[in-house]
Parts: C-alpha cells; structure tokens; sequence
C-alpha cells in the first residue's frame, strides 16, 4: 500500500515540517507499480512448485575469486551466462526486479522488497529510508541490521569495483535510524533513479568482513544470507550451491515459487566445442546457445530426436546487450572520428550472417538494440530540445539525415564502400602507397583486435582481409581471460570485440560506459574513451529524467550522438532465447523481460525417490 505521511517531529530537524512522503512495499522509478501491497507471488510463477532434485548447468571460462564486487579478479558472475541461471554467490539487496540479483520479468522500472520491508522516499525524491524486515538473518543466524546496509554502502564506495562508486556517488550522506532503518540522504533532489540503485545495493555483512581484506581474491564462500550457500569449491572448475532448507526469505511473495532446486551445480568449461559435446553425452541439464552454425547444425543427435532434449527459441524484449567492435579513441590513429567511419564501412555483416550465421541475426543499429531508445528517424519532441543546444558541435548530417549503418549485398564490400573508406582515410591524413595506408611521417596504419574467445577468430578473420585491402595491418590476437582483463583494465588495446549490458531502464551505468569522468578511470567500462561534453550533458539529462518520456527521449538523443562519433561497428543481436535442456523440467511460462531458469522445477516423476 502505498500512503501519505506527516514528517514525524523527530525529523523536523532534516526536513521542512508538513512534507510529504510516500510510504510502500516497493518502488516504480515512473508510474505505478504492478503488484499491490498484499500480492501474493509474481503472475509468472508456480507458488506451489514442488521443491527438490539438482540442475546441473554449464559456466564457461573460468573464475580465481568468491568475491564479485572488486576489482581484483574475476568471480562466477562476470562469466558469459552464469547470471542468467539466477543462482550465484551475489549477496541479497535491499530490493529486488531491477538489477543484477533478481530481474523482474514483467515490469520495467520496478522494484519489490526483499531485506527491506518498505521503502518512505520525499515527494522531490531528496532521501530514502529503507525499512528492514526483523526476521531477516544472515546464513549465520545473525540478524541483518541497518548498520550491516550502512557497512555495505561505505565499504563497496571506498573499496569495491569502480562501478560502485559510479552507481552511488550522488549520496551525500548515511543515516542509521535505528536497528531496522536506514536514510540515504541524495546530493540533489529529482533523482528518482538512485532508489533504484540503492535497492539494488548487496548488503554484506559487517560481522564477517570485519578483521579480513575486502579486497582480497578469496575461495572462502563469503557469508550470505540468500536462497543458496556454496557448498564446494574446485577453483577455477566447479561450483555447488546447497538451497537453505530455513532461508528466511522463503515465504516472501518476491521467492514464492522460485530456487525449486536443492542443489545447483556448475562446471566451467574454456572450450564450447567440448562443452557442447559434454552436453551431449548428458553431462550438464541446459545449454545457452550463442553460435549461430551449431543452433542451425549441432542439434541432429538422438536426445533430442527421442523428445529427451527440448531446443527451444523463445521471444522476449529484453534490451539486447551492446555488441560490437570497440575502438580504443584513446590511441592517436582513432582519435579521428573519419577514421573510426572507415573501419565501420570495412565490416560486412551481410557476408557475415549468411555465411557463418545461417542469417539467424538481425543487424545492430543501435547502442541499445530491442528497445524503445534506438534512435530510429530524425531527433524530434524532446529529443531535439535535447540535441539542438550542441548543433555546432554535432555532425551536420545528424540532424537531417537518420544514421545508417554500412551495408553490402551480401557478396563482399562494394566498391562504394571501398571509395568512401580510402576518401575518409585521406581526409584524416593517410594515403595508399603500394600496399600499405601511411600518415605523413610514413608510418603504416595498424590496428590489433584483442580477443578472449577463439571462436571469434573464424568469424572476425573475414574483416582482417577486408581491411588489409585497403592497406591496413589488422591482427587479431586471442590471449586467456586474466591477460584479457588487465589489459582491458589498463585500456591497453586497439580494437575489441565487447559487449555491455543494458537494462529496462538505462541510468547510472551509462555513466560508466561513456562519461568523460570514467576515460581515464582503470577498470571503468568507457572502453572507447569517450571524452565529450555533449555526451556528459545527455547523460546529466538522462540521469534527471522525471518521466519515461523524459528518460526515453535522453536515452535516444545519446545513441544518436555516440551513433555518429562511430566509436564502434555495431555487430548483431537476437530477440528471443535459444536454449537447449533435458526434458525433465517444467514452469509456467517466460515473461517478457528475464529468461527465468530460477523459478524452474523438476517434474513429479523426476523427484520421486
């Protein structure tokens, strides 16, 4: 239920007398939150399914640490697909429907509570209390407090990954209220996306951490609080989660009818082919798909041909994740936007997707494919409100003309194509001499596409010959995943192929992909080093949408701008899942907005004893 409240006298002090604020079990960036008060369970669940059986499921890559909230090492979560399962060494958050713990799937800028019992934000969006629930308990039994929350928020700020301080910097400052409530008071007032991010906050507990180096790699499983604990550890190679028979969450609406499973194990794999083989031979329970070729060709074996392996293609409209060729503007040769554009017009997707895709994929036009913020047409409504200010720093044709990504007929980069690249490449001061693109002290144009994952090898191979058409040295470099992730940390690259996340309701994380403040910033996600104040300006307004119109006409003016900087060759997106998996399996439905593998059951038959 959502009510008006009196400021109490207590805190008259903070905050005008006679203020409003709003009180509610849970909280809607924009408009109105779906569930009431006294909801039950989420429409896309089962409360009733049976609990019991293992899922055994497929990590790729590898892991050196339990801890996934610095920045040293790489843990469970940061590998492709591991959050997907919706089990993981994550610790519990304040709220849950946004973020990484525990996405809605039926809402888009909403969020429920978990630790806390409700939420009591000011009518100008100033300050937040967080209400915690007494019964809440650490795996320990030890109850989790505001001062845990108020430990968490210090702790993640002052030594947690940079994300972190991007995510919570528009705090001013920390009020532990009493044992069950805790004030987060904001820098500015009108910023509705921080409750958001604050709800989404994990809460650590301070009795553990306390006398131990948070920021440490570590195999220990950290002490937590959630549906599951880690209950063996082969570093690097294996993961078993144990459900909690006495969680305390168990019977809140936000879990009714999710963690159904008594065991969860993962195995890591380096290799695909060797995973997908160990699929199967029966190994593992599902397997998440991502090439093409082996969706299209690997599927013919006997499990599936006998019903006993369901592969299933499913809908959704999830924000697709920004993929695509990254280059480094940091690096003197891509500092000049026509020469990024260049590199652009070299890359053949249409070749691409028939050829080694069996034209399963849709092209990427956008930094935020399957959403309403591609910046589709001409800027108009607020969007050009938003863009007009900056007309003299903008590319011309970004105001008359809708910005189209290169494209060929399938058959080879045309000879348009080739022209347009060597004239911008001209323009930008390198010029064709035999076989090499020289700059005026000779020097040839080189370029290293750094690479974690072999398979792209195949896949990237055909745009290295491209661009050694006109000249270009291109390589590409595969190196493992701790090489990988330094180098990345230090910017140390030319080119990568990179994806970032995107969400139902773009904010905070868009700072740590594009501002200027995070070019510089080791370890921050602004892999291209943008450094624009059109850019940071878009972001501000962005980050003070008061409406969904507002946040979607921000968001568009943004992919519009980075779009026509070229800071990177969008690649290809999916709109539905493909997944594979035993049948043995049962849930209700897939909602639009996450995959929903926790809140899968085995079938009766698969329980029996």
């Amino acid at each position: 239920m959502i009510r008006p409240l009196l400021l109490s006298f207590s805190l008259v002090l903070s905050f005008p007398a006679g203020a409003t604020i709003t009180e509610s079990h849970g909280y809607a960036q924009f408009g109105t939150l779906k569930y009431p008060a006294k909801f039950t369970h989420f429409d896309w669940v089962n409360p009733q399914a049976p609990k019991g059986g293992t899922l055994r499921a497929m990590a790729f890559g590898t892991f050196d640490t339990l801890n996934p909230y610095t920045f040293k090492g790489s843990s469970p979560v940061t590998t492709p697909n591991f959050l997907q399962y919706g089990v993981n060494e994550l610790n519990e958050t304040l709220m849950v429907g946004t973020g990484q713990y525990d996405p809605s799937g039926d809402e888009a800028t909403s969020s429920y509570g978990l630790i806390a019992r409700s939420v009591e934000y000011s009518e100008d969006r100033s300050w937040v209390v967080f209400n915690l629930r007494p019964q809440a308990r650490f795996h320990d039994g030890r109850p989790i407090t505001a001062a845990d929350v108020a430990f968490s928020y210090r702790t993640l700020l002052k030594e947690g990954h940079p994300i972190y301080r991007t995510n919570l910097q528009e705090v001013e400052r920390v009020d532990v209220l009493s044992p069950q409530r805790i004030r987060f008071v904001f820098k500015r007032a009108g910023n509705p996306l921080l409750i958001l991010r604050l709800g989404e906050m994990p809460v650590l507990p301070l009795h553990y951490w306390k006398g131990r180096d948070f920021k440490a790699t570590t195999f220990e499983p950290p002490l937590g609080s959630g549906p599951y604990r880690i209950s063996e550890v082969q570093p690097g190679r294996r993961l078993v989660f144990e459900r909690v028979k006495d969680w305390w969450g168990k019977d809140l609406p936000v879990n009714r009818g999710k963690y159904n499973f008594d065991r969860v194990e993962y195995e890591f794999y380096r290799d695909s082919d060797v995973a997908f083989e160990a699929f199967k031979a029966g190994e593992f329970d599902i397997y998440i798909e991502h090439q093409a070729k082996n969706w299209a060709n690997g599927y013919n074996f006997p499990a599936v041909r006998r019903g006993d392996v369901i592969k299933a293609q499913i809908k959704h409209q999830i924000p697709t994740q920004t993929q695509g060729l990254f280059m480094n503007s940091r690096r003197a040769a891509f500092a000049d936007r026509r020469v990024r554009q260049a590199l652009g017009l070299m890359f053949d997707f249409e070749w691409t997707n028939r050829t080694l895709f069996s034209s399963a994929y849709r092209r990427a036009t956008s930094f935020y494919p399957n959403s309403e913020f591609t910046a589709d047409g001409l800027p108009v409504g607020k969007e050009w409100l938003l863009l007009a200010p900056w007309r003299e720093d903008l590319p011309p044709g970004l105001f008359t003309q809708p910005f189209k990504v290169s494209q060929t007929d399938g058959r080879g980069v045309g000879r348009d194509n080739l022209r347009q690249a060597l004239d911008l490449l001209g323009q930008a001061g390198w010029k064709l001499s035999g076989q090499r693109l020289l700059n005026s002290n000779g020097q040839p144009l080189k370029l290293e596409i750094l690479l974690v994952n072999p398979n792209l090898e195949r896949i990237l191979q055909p745009y290295v010959e491209n661009l050694a058409s006109i000249g270009i040295d291109a390589r590409l470099r595969t190196v493992d995943r701790a090489q990988y992730k330094q180098r990345l940390d230090q910017f140390d690259f030319d080119m990568i192929l990179m994806t970032l996340t995107q969400t139902l309701s773009p904010g905070l994380e868009q700072w740590q992909y594009f501002h200027s403040s995070q070019a510089a910033t080791k370890g921050s996600k602004n892999y291209a080093g943008v450094n624009s104040l059109v850019v940071d300006h878009l972001l501000e307004a962005l980050l003070a949408a008061q409406t969904r119109d507002d946040q979607v006409a921000a968001t568009r003016a943004l992919d519009r701008v980075l779009l026509w900087q070229h800071y990177m060759i969008p690649n290809w997106y999916l709109d539905y899942h493909r997944l594979a998996y035993r049948n043995r399996f049962a849930f209700v439905t897939t909602p639009p907005y996450t995959l929903g593998l926790n809140t899968w059951w085995l079938k009766p038959s698969e329980n029996a004893p």
